[in-house]
């Protein structure tokens, strides 16, 4: 007589989603400050993008609340994630001026030429509290 496990699955699904954010978030918090570290940011919130039970957990709340700070604080991850989208893409179309000079920062900490006329760069320990910030958030039995 064999098991039916199949209600079992899903936990075992959402159990290996939130040990892959728990990775990527390692990641991001190990990695020295360069290029990589933003390579982790782009891969934290890549993982977050395509697991739908962990982003309708930031998705903005109906009505005001302290909810909206967090994201905010996730939309800045998120302007990394799409400017390393936007800067390996080879398409021609106009992205605003916002997205290339997001292009532009994390190419200049790519070719290691930082300073702290880099937004990107400048903030680096800000985005490494909020990615924080947003991991406690998703995942309040790993903190």
């Amino acid at each position: 007589m064999g098991r039916n496990y199949g209600t079992l699955k899903p936990m075992k699904v959402l159990e290996n989603v939130k040990s892959d954010l728990d990775k990527k978030f390692q990641k991001v918090l190990n990695t020295p400050a360069s290029f990589d570290f933003f390579v982790a940011i782009h891969d934290f919130v890549e993982h977050i993008e395509m697991n739908s039970s962990l982003s309708r957990n930031l998705q903005p709340p109906k009505k005001y609340s302290r909810e909206i700070d967090m994201t905010g604080k996730y939309n800045y991850l998120k302007e990394i994630y799409q400017g390393l989208k936007d800067a390996q893409s080879s398409s021609k179309k106009d992205l605003g001026h916002a997205r290339y000079m997001i292009i532009l920062d994390l190419n200049r900490i790519r070719e290691n030429k930082v300073s702290d006329t880099n937004s990107f760069w400048k903030k680096r320990e800000f985005f490494r509290k909020v990615t924080g910030e947003i991991y406690a958030k998703l995942n309040p039995d790993l903190v």
